[in-house]
């Protein structure tokens, strides 16, 4: 029988990301459960994290889309030492590279099953973890 990795510690002890101008609509989005991605008007590129400028072409207007929500694990570490005590009750946990199916990786935890479950290549879906007055995307496997 698989042992779950635990997936709750309060809100509050958790460390958040500061968001700022470009990536407020992201953190918007994602406390509604969306997980939003630009698509460049000039090259069509699609890109995250939020920024002003297009990574591939250089451009500088993007059209906000809320993503599919899959994905799949590029590749993954299991933690097993909490880098601070707000951590500790999740050890040990598992942050992966997760390649969405619009192109960009996005590096988050795999929640909501075992260490050992968890293999390159899977597929995941994105959810989304509520911390305080924001919600951070997380995966969980299909």
């Amino acid at each position: 029988m698989s042992r779950e990795t635990p997936t709750t510690a309060p809100a509050t002890d958790l460390p958040l990301p500061p968001p700022n101008a470009e990536s407020q609509a992201f953190w918007d989005a994602a406390r509604d459960g969306h997980l939003l991605l630009t698509r460049c008007t000039a090259c069509d590129a699609v890109q995250f994290p939020p920024q002003h400028s297009c990574t591939a072409c250089g451009g500088t207007t993007g059209n906000p889309f809320t993503a599919s929500g899959t994905g799949e694990i590029f590749t993954f570490t299991i933690n097993h030492r909490a880098p601070s005590p707000a951590f500790k009750a999740r050890a040990p946990y598992i942050i992966a590279l997760v390649d969405l199916a619009e192109g960009p990786r996005l590096m988050m935890n795999v929640i909501n099953c075992a260490p050992e479950d968890v293999k390159i290549g899977m597929t995941v879906k994105i959810v989304f973890e509520a911390r305080g007055d924001m919600a951070l995307p997380q995966a969980e496997l299909v």
